[in-house]
């Protein structure tokens, strides 16, 4: 199974195709849009792995991105106490999740691809009820 490492707001992750992934919020972002990481740090499977110094040039990383969001409401809380000084806070961050399509290495050839996701429709669900 081919993996690779991508670097994307900041952070580092570990990717494989067919893997759904929240990461920051992309800018100008829209639904069902693809998306290219050119910032990948390592690719590889089981036998062989290559390393960039820092990144590898011509390699990429193809995603489509399946929604944005807003992750739970943190609240921050700081109280001194007796002096009748308190301030509350909340925090949402904002995310965009991503599904991750192909993994190309640094020549351009397909390193791993993901099957093709499609949702189930109202007779494929009804068959499966049936046959229970």
């Amino acid at each position: 199974m081919s993996y690779a490492v991508i670097q994307t707001g900041g952070k580092q992750y570990k990717v494989k195709s067919g893997e759904i992934l929240k990461i920051e919020k992309l800018p100008d972002s829209k639904i069902d849009t693809k998306i290219e990481f050119k910032e990948i740090l390592a690719y590889g499977d089981d036998k062989i792995i290559e390393i960039g110094t820092p990144l590898i040039q011509g390699s990429k990383v193809e995603a489509n991105l399946v929604k944005n969001g807003k992750e739970r409401t943190i609240f921050i809380f700081k109280k001194r106490r007796r002096q009748n000084s308190r301030r509350k806070n909340g925090h949402r961050q904002k995310y965009s999740m991503i599904r991750i399509e192909k993994i190309f290495s640094k020549d351009g050839k397909i390193l791993s691809e993901a099957e093709k996701f499609s949702k189930p429709t109202k007779k494929e669900m009804s068959k499966k009820e049936l046959s229970k």
